[in-house]
């Protein structure tokens, strides 16, 4: 119930860009308070952001109506080794099944928006994320994603019904080329997105968010920033004063999370 700086960054963020738009964050533990009194209670940073909603999780709600509704009645969450992932993975094709828009993981922080309506993010050639992508409500790729998430569940496996499965139902629609230079990728009505729309810092050198550039990159060719956060097994996080690419980030993208935290002394 105390969600870390990264989570708030990625919320002010998404609400900057997006000023027009709902921003919705679910999760789990609220009780049934309003959105404006969860938002006051738990995110006081942003609660001058009126587009910005807090919901409980309720994956019941959320799975029923679709394919995943069976799965998740005969699951036992208990028993399985990467609950929290795969629950999420389900949740956000369900949500955006029902609701069309823009799905993104918590660990991304928006700088500028993204001009497509149906998209996904590749993060490495021929291989597609599914931390961040836009799709219309009732369209085909979720509803095929979930017929396959039920079907064919491999939970022990990590991200088989998360990326792997991206990857797969995309290859129904088109298939996929590499990509020439900075140029996307139109698959069927979808746009797959460059790595560097997203990922333009890989996962491999992902502790350079936390470092001090002698240059900083523009990221002039970024819709979205990822920060790989499941690769933080350390608990890396923004330091006040430490001059870091993610400072600067935060400054830039989410100053009011940013001027909590100074005024605070926070660096959670």
């Amino acid at each position: 119930m105390q969600p870390p700086s990264l989570v708030l960054c990625a919320i002010e963020s998404a609400a900057r860009v997006y000023e027009d738009r709902p921003v919705v964050f679910f999760m789990k533990g609220l009780n049934d308070s309003s959105s404006e009194a969860n938002k006051k209670k738990y995110f006081p940073s942003l609660s001058s952001f009126k587009n910005v909603y807090v919901f409980p999780l309720r994956m019941e709600e959320i799975f029923a109506d679709t394919p995943l509704s069976t799965w998740y009645q005969k699951i036992d969450p208990k028993k399985e080794l990467y609950w929290t992932h795969v629950s999420a993975d389900g949740c956000r094709l369900a949500l955006i099944w029902k609701h069309g828009g823009i799905y993104m993981d918590t660990d991304i922080i928006s700088i500028k928006r993204i001009p497509h309506q149906h998209f996904l993010a590749a993060e490495t050639h021929q291989y597609s994320s599914n931390g961040i992508f836009g799709l219309s409500s009732h369209h085909a790729f979720t509803w095929k994603g979930m017929e396959d998430f039920a079907q064919n569940y491999q939970g022990d496996e990590w991200g088989y019904q998360g990326p792997d499965l991206f990857t797969r139902t995309l290859q129904q629609f088109c298939t996929i080329p590499q990509f020439i230079e900075e140029e996307d990728i139109v698959c069927g009505n979808i746009m797959f997105l460059h790595p560097f729309r997203f990922y333009p810092i890989p996962y491999q050198i992902w502790k350079r968010y936390y470092e001090v550039w002698d240059e900083e990159p523009t990221f002039d060719y970024s819709y979205a920033l990822h920060l790989w956060n499941y690769m933080n097994e350390e608990g890396k996080t923004m330091v006040l004063g430490s001059n870091t690419l993610v400072e600067h980030l935060y400054q830039k993208y989410c100053p009011s999370v940013y001027g909590e935290l100074a005024g605070n002394k926070n660096t959670v």
